[in-house]
């Protein structure tokens, strides 16, 4: 019996998906609860799995597609698993599709295209997937004639399309000399560029596009303003070596900065909870709580997990959080409910060699804290010029919540309390 595979709810407010990637093609067997798809929101990354076993009928949609959420992408026919010969698809493994339809394990190619796809692939040394085969031989054309730019050097549809129409073939030749030529310049002209120097077009995903939505939406609505001061990093750097070994040993997990840097903004949101405040209609609301965003580079692009509660964890729950939350997000495995909400973020360009920046405020929030790189540079001790390991650090807030007065004595607070960690023990 044919059963419908549907976009399922995702999350609220969710409307349309992105099929980010095909697990299956027609014609291959997928076993219950085996991953069909992979679905991309706006927010992160959901695994589709089959509700039964059977054979992939019909896929609706091609990698890349939207579709809207209950729309029926694809058709299975519920069907007895095959002989162990012939591979059955399960949870935990099985060919993985470029295209709808196309699996890395291709099945034979059905509707007459098998032999031209067979003798494509010999003359190529490469693959060619059947429409690609089927409009080189109308064209009278060879592989070898067309660029392949498909994953895995695949020979798609349209590259012969794109050969076909001119736009992927060489320059014309020059044309032969007239016999006036004309007499040379002064200045020796410039040789023509080489080299490849296409373009390829990619669509935004999901994720993407509501990066930039909210970033211009951050830029409209609010009124940014950042203020900047530098902290001596010397202090959580020898509390770090000092105790690092029996940390490890104990929690299992490496005690980085990140959890100073959310200790000391807890105690500075208690000190100055303006930062934390947010404008909802005609209210400004406070809470009583502080849930923390670490922006983290996800596999789709930047995401930011909330930590719930930090001011209730200790330095080794923080960062065993940090750590589950970056080696997930790497693996594009983010629950939405991860996503939403937060009083704060925290960013940290400094792990790719950032020296300073302007972090955007992440949307309702009025605040964030941006880290960067830590540089040792001569600077004046008790008046001595000493040589300490220094990090930038940068608020940016929304100046309609928050008094330059407030952001700067929150911004001062974090700085002491990362210069002296001990105070953040003792509540001082």
């Amino acid at each position: 019996m044919p059963i419908e595979l549907k976009v399922p709810t995702v999350g609220e407010s969710i409307t349309e998906v992105q099929i980010a990637n095909w697990h299956v093609g027609e014609g291959d067997y997928v076993a219950t609860d085996a991953n069909v798809a992979e679905l991309e929101t706006d927010k992160a990354t959901v695994d589709l799995p089959a509700p039964v076993g059977g054979i992939v009928k019909k896929l609706l949609k091609k990698k890349g597609d939207t579709a809207q959420i209950g729309e029926v992408i694809a058709i299975i026919e519920e069907a007895e698993a095959p002989a162990k010969s012939s591979k059955p698809m399960t949870p935990t493994g099985g060919a993985t599709s470029d295209r709808a339809g196309a699996a890395s394990e291709s099945p034979p190619s059905k509707g007459g295209n098998g032999p031209a796809a067979s003798k494509a692939d010999q003359e190529a040394g490469g693959a060619v997937m059947p429409a690609a085969a089927r409009l080189l031989s109308e064209h009278g054309l060879t592989p070898d004639q067309v660029t392949a730019t498909g994953p895995g050097g695949r020979l798609l549809k349209e590259d012969v399309e794109r050969h076909i129409s001119g736009k992927g073939a060489a320059p014309a030749a020059r044309p032969a000399s007239s016999g006036r030529e004309l007499a040379p310049r002064a200045t020796q002209a410039f040789a023509a560029p080489s080299g490849n120097r296409g373009e390829k077009a990619v669509a935004m995903s999901p994720i993407r596009k509501r990066i930039a939505e909210r970033l211009v939406e951050a830029q409209r609505n609010a009124a940014l303003l950042t203020t900047f001061n530098e902290i001596d990093m010397s202090p959580v750097m020898a509390l770090r070596k000092q105790y690092q070994d029996a940390f490890l040993k104990r929690y299992d997990v490496k005690l980085g900065f990140m959890s100073f840097f959310v200790k000391a903004v807890v105690d500075a949101l208690g000190e100055i909870p303006q930062v934390g405040a947010q404008i909802r209609g005609e209210e400004l609301v406070y809470q009583n709580y502080c849930d923390v965003g670490i922006a983290v580079g996800g596999g789709k692009g930047l995401v930011v997990p909330i930590i719930r509660n930090a001011e209730t964890l200790s330095f080794a729950e923080i960062e065993l959080k940090i750590n589950d939350l970056g080696k997930r997000a790497k693996e594009n495995k983010i629950g939405l409910d991860e996503l939403q909400g937060g009083t704060f973020t925290i960013t940290n360009g400094g792990i790719y060699g950032s020296l300073l920046s302007t972090p955007i405020v992440n949307p309702p929030q009025s605040g964030v804290l941006g880290m960067h790189n830590i540089v040792e540079r001569p600077v004046a001790v008790n008046g001595q010029v000493v040589v300490r390991p220094m990090m930038y650090v940068a608020l940016t807030y929304d100046h309609r919540v928050v008094d330059g007065r407030e952001a700067v004595t929150f911004l001062k607070r974090i700085k002491d309390a990362i210069e002296d960690p001990t105070r953040m023990l003792i509540e001082v």
